[in-house]
């Protein structure tokens, strides 16, 4: 938009121009019967950016352990601090990371955390199932070696593995394969466990998302996808495909050291929430004193200038990054290649049809 000062006439110039590119002293030269006289203009873009977006809700609630009351209470004020509606009837996805049955008590999020949201969602009257697509073995093989099937028995929420792959194109330009059974749902809740990770720093929010991906297809994107951030702007690129998400991260234990499933326990006592996955992470980054240019992830949202990728495009509710008291998080010394070797894919594709036949 462009203001004429003298008149306080205005003239829309976005679909001609880059507005970006007019200078603020710009003078626009108007015909009169005497020749031309130049006006001065002043310049109001009217572009949203991420640094001029309303603040994003990021829920930071201290927990201490996993009584299942104190985690109930606990995910109703997230939600609440949030503004999150629910409405009876709908199709939610409760997407823990089902990430291997590898130290799984400790590398999948605890299974009262599950069982407490499985219960809040229940109670509002909607439609709740559990799901991921595991790099190894089926949903039902990590959950049960979680401890996550016994305690959803008696709540009789389907436990499905994320299959089905419907192609989608990024806009990275790279096709990704998202399951039919996230695409299909009136909301996805993704939850998380806060770990240290030996390819990418630390994950958290986001990385989950990446668990949409179907089966095999997100260890072909480590081989195809690999190189620099390629990966990063691939998870990132997911989230627009997705239907609306709320993330619920397992911080009141984390794993640290080397993850994503080789670390060991580090009590935080926090759980974290936010309808936006950078946002969440860029919160918890904060809190635990990492820089962007350790994490790839974080480093990648800046780069690409989403919204939530920056603390001063935050809000709190409840409590401040600052506000936490953690103790030392450790984060590998060295990070691994992202990219999978071919024999690792071979490996890996092999232990995967294992697995799945064992589980039968």
């Amino acid at each position: 938009m462009i203001k004429f000062a003298s008149t306080g006439c205005s003239i829309n110039l976005l679909e001609c121009v880059n507005i970006r590119n007019l200078s603020p002293g710009l003078k626009l030269l108007t015909r009169t019967e005497t020749g031309f006289t130049a006006t001065k203009v002043s310049i109001m873009t009217d572009i949203p950016t991420a640094s001029r977006l309303d603040p994003i809700p990021v829920a930071l609630l201290q927990c201490a352990h996993y009584e299942p009351a104190l985690l109930a209470e606990g995910i109703h004020q997230c939600c609440q601090a949030l503004g999150r509606i629910f409405h009876r009837g709908d199709k939610i996805l409760v997407k823990p990371n089902l990430v291997s049955s590898r130290n799984a008590r400790l590398s999948c999020p605890h299974p009262q955390v599950v069982r407490a949201l499985c219960i809040v969602l229940s109670d509002y009257g909607v439609r709740v199932q559990v799901g991921d697509s595991p790099a190894f073995g089926s949903a039902r093989q990590v959950a049960r070696a979680a401890g996550l099937v016994d305690v959803l028995a008696d709540l009789h929420v389907p436990l499905v593995d994320l299959g089905a792959p419907v192609r989608r194109t990024l806009a990275c330009g790279i096709q990704v394969g998202l399951s039919r059974h996230v695409l299909d749902v009136d909301l996805l809740f993704n939850l998380p466990k806060l770990k240290a990770h030996g390819q990418l720093f630390v994950t958290a929010a986001a990385k989950n998302l990446f668990g949409c991906v179907s089966g095999m297809r997100k260890a072909m994107a480590h081989v195809r996808h690999g190189q620099g951030d390629d990966l990063a702007e691939l998870i990132l690129d997911l989230q627009e495909h997705l239907p609306p998400t709320t993330n619920l991260i397992d911080a009141v234990t984390a794993m640290h050291g080397t993850g994503p499933t080789g670390g060991s326990p580090c009590r935080l006592g926090l759980l974290a929430a936010s309808n936006n996955a950078v946002a969440l992470d860029t919160a918890l980054y904060h809190a635990l004193d990492f820089r962007p240019e350790q994490v790839p992830l974080w480093r990648e949202a800046r780069r690409k200038n989403l919204p939530g990728h920056d603390l001063d495009q935050l809000a709190f509710p409840l409590l401040m990054p600052s506000q936490l008291s953690l103790p030392p998080f450790k984060t590998p010394e060295r990070l691994n290649p992202v990219s999978f070797h071919p024999w690792q894919m071979t490996k890996s594709m092999c232990k995967r049809a294992w697995l799945t036949i064992k589980d039968y």
